[in-house]
């Protein structure tokens, strides 16, 4: 009976009842009813647990750093910077869309702090400049998930926290394929160009304006830099890293643009702790979930079935992308990897998959997910920062999502992709 709680999970997904409690509500009825009383209050105890961990506290910790960020207008130079840049290309403020969601996720690693921090200022720019409102929202919804991929990324810190892996593996793992991704989009916007007939170039900028522009972003570039390199240099752990960025975040705020006041404090702090209190119940309910799956022995079940599909690996991973693109339509990213990556990881690894690898296909699969219905968070939100219908939104994206799945076919069946750099910084052999 117990094989039933993830029917049961997606029952009351289906139903509208929000995910934290379809987690712990699910398993714990299946549990009753098997007379199984005394797991349901190590099911319950398993939510604080799975909270319980120094290093999840890195997640709060770059929440805030993004919220601090926000606050103090650095986008407005990131996009000043990109507009320098690539403004003179046809198409140009697409192109600053897609580059400066790629800066932006050195500094947040969230997509949805993206669409809400760029899409209120770029989506407005590039219907001025003559765009269709349905296109820069589709732009910028496509843009906004390299965030989780280009470190820092949330989503990684809760795969390496689950599957005991490096979260600086992880982290130097998803620089390539989220460069992928931007330069993708970025073919899209030129091939587009013509055919859409999108606003023609503006005046390239000098290189003392790109000089200056340079100049102006060049506090909030170093972001990245001082936390990679603070982790690859064993000067600090990524929890302390996140800590570090958050003091930086500060020190920019403050002492360099001085855009940020004392009394914007506790909306930072509220916003900040309302985000990491719903990624945390979030993932405490999906450590407690974990636990029944492992009661069940949802895992052993899972493997037989893989395994008496193919033993061919490139088969397995086909289906299992496939398989990961339909999950994230409906769960979000952080919970999905919770529960499914100790169910597939093994049996990939023991298949012959790197380890690292495999966390790059499902953190970037699952990440997508977000810009794909009926559940897709950035969907809602752009649809929220544009005021247009979810629907008019999702299929704008579509020529932009067949790339983003096209880059997860190329990091699925190359590895080097994913593995080169973390092999160059000794993380992989």
């Amino acid at each position: 009976m117990l094989s039933l709680f993830l029917p049961l999970f997606l029952l009351f997904l289906f139903a509208g009842l929000p995910v934290f409690f379809g987690l712990i509500a699910a398993p714990a009825i299946l549990l009753w009813l098997n007379g199984q009383e005394r797991d349901i209050v190590l099911l319950y105890r398993n939510v604080y647990n799975g909270m319980d961990s120094f290093p999840l506290m890195a997640i709060p910790f770059f929440m805030m750093a993004g919220e601090v960020m926000n606050r103090s207008n650095i986008t407005l130079r990131l996009v000043e910077f990109s507009q320098a840049m690539m403004g003179h290309l046809r198409g140009g403020l697409a192109h600053v869309n897609v580059l400066s969601s790629m800066l932006f996720a050195g500094l947040s690693g969230s997509a949805v702090a993206d669409v809400s921090a760029l899409g209120s200022m770029m989506i407005p720019a590039m219907e001025k400049q003559g765009y269709t409102r349905r296109f820069a929202a589709a732009i910028t919804a496509a843009s906004s998930i390299i965030g989780p991929i280009i470190p820092p990324s949330g989503i990684m810190i809760i795969y390496a926290y689950v599957m005991g892996e490096s979260v600086a593996a992880l982290f130097l793992a998803g620089i390539v394929p989220g460069v992928m991704i931007g330069l993708g989009l970025m073919l899209v916007i030129h091939f587009m160009a013509d055919h859409y007939d999108l606003p023609a170039a503006t005046k390239r900028a000098s290189w003392g304006q790109r000089g200056n522009a340079s100049l102006r972003a060049v506090w909030p570039l170093l972001t990245p830099v001082i936390i990679l390199g603070g982790i690859l240099g064993g000067i600090f752990t990524p929890t302390e890293a996140a800590a570090v960025a958050v003091g930086y975040s500060f020190f920019i705020g403050f002492f360099v643009l001085r855009t940020l006041k004392p009394r914007d404090l506790p909306d930072i702090l509220i916003r900040a702790g309302l985000t990491s209190a719903v990624v945390l119940l979030l993932v405490g309910a999906a450590m407690a979930f974990k636990t029944v799956a492992s009661l069940a022995h949802t895992p052993e079940i899972m493997a037989d079935f893989i395994l008496s599909l193919s033993n061919n690996p490139l088969i397995l991973l086909f289906l299992i992308n496939i398989l990961l693109f339909v999950v994230g339509m409906f769960l979000d990213a952080g919970p999905a990897i919770i529960i499914l990556g100790p169910i597939l990881g093994p049996i990939f690894v023991a298949l012959g998959v790197d380890p690292v690898h495999f966390a790059i296909i499902m953190a970037v699969n699952l990440t997508v997910g977000l810009l794909t219905p009926p559940m897709g968070l950035v969907l809602f939100v752009t649809s929220t920062v544009s005021g247009l219908r979810v629907e008019t939104v999702a299929k704008a994206t579509l020529p932009f999502l067949a790339v983003e799945v096209f880059v997860i076919f190329l990091i699925t069946y190359i590895p080097a992709i994913s593995l080169t750099v973390p092999r160059f910084f000794g993380f992989v052999n």
